[in-house]
């Protein structure tokens, strides 16, 4: 009888376990759902005005690259990849053209975001994160380029 309760006590402690890491599985699998943009200082990069430019301004700026990479990790990664190897789930940045051949493409994109069949592919960042954010992030991603 107590080898008999003893099984009955392990397949239920295995039947607990299995459903905790189920849900804990399935939260992270749905959590790429609605994107909370987290806030980047700029305050250490030059004014650029309202103006919407088609120019990075910041190019090979090093307080803009630092400032890029950090506001990368924090809203881009998590679709695009750590250190912008993507994993599959959205485009791999280190391919954009670089420099001014790329800006233009780059800044709609993160501005209007992407959407097909009604589906948000890409959430517009311009208005949440502004422009010389967005520039601070092309200019990171200007050194992780690749051919």
């Amino acid at each position: 009888m107590a080898g008999s309760q003893s099984g009955l006590l392990s397949r239920v402690a295995l039947a607990t376990s299995a459903a905790i890491l189920a849900s804990a599985v399935g939260a992270n699998l749905y959590a790429h759902g609605n994107v909370t943009t987290q806030a980047v200082d700029t305050s250490k990069l030059p004014a650029i005005g309202d103006a919407l430019l088609t120019k990075n301004p910041y190019r090979g700026n090093a307080d803009a690259i630092r400032i890029g990479q950090s506001a990368y990790g924090q809203n881009c990664a998590r679709c695009h990849g750590l250190d912008a190897i993507s994993g599959g789930i959205a485009p791999d940045l280190r391919y954009l053209d670089k420099g001014e051949a790329g800006d233009e493409w780059y800044m709609e994109r993160y501005h209007k975001g992407a959407v097909r069949d009604g589906k948000v592919y890409m959430p517009a960042m311009g208005d949440t994160l502004g422009q010389k954010a967005g520039w601070a992030i092309r200019s990171w991603l200007d050194t992780k380029h690749q051919e």
